[in-house]
């Protein structure tokens, strides 16, 4: 069973410790385990576009940070490969959002997640997003993708 922590001590609390693009953008991980994650970001004046609309690019990341933590929780490395996302809603500036991932299937080295952006004020929903997941290789490779027990080429 995969550890369900708040306290940063599971395979997906260790990635997001070291994931500084995540972190310098002010999310904060508030749980991560058996497929699942939450993570939280509020919208910041360096976020918002042309349009006066929080900049579908860091929605995305939000959501894509959710999956990342969801998929790796597991214990292997595993990456995004590939994903979607639908924007229903705009956010704005000061807006908290919340990514929250749901592991759908799992088969193999492959997987199947999906996350809902939401603003925490009122739960609207923002974006919906579809991540498609595959495991590359153990802890302890360096994320260089070669399974525990293979040989690098």
């Amino acid at each position: 069973m995969t550890q369900l922590t708040e306290t940063g001590q599971g395979p997906a609390q260790r990635m997001f410790a070291a994931d500084r693009a995540s972190r310098g953008l002010g999310m904060e991980l508030l749980r991560a385990g058996d497929g699942s994650a939450a993570v939280r970001m509020t919208v910041t004046a360096d976020m918002v576009n042309g349009h006066g609309v929080a900049h579908g690019g860091y929605l995305f990341t939000l959501a894509d940070t959710a999956f990342a933590c969801a998929c790796n929780s597991h214990g292997p490395v595993t990456v995004a490969a590939g994903a979607d996302v639908v924007f229903t809603a705009p956010a704005h500036e000061g807006d908290v959002l919340l990514a929250v991932a749901e592991e759908r299937t799992r088969s193999g080295r492959s997987g199947v997640y999906d996350v809902t952006v939401l603003r925490d004020a009122d739960g609207r929903v923002i974006a919906e997003f579809r991540g498609r997941s595959r495991t590359v290789g153990e802890r302890g490779t360096g994320g260089r993708g070669t399974p525990a027990g293979k040989e690098a080429s």
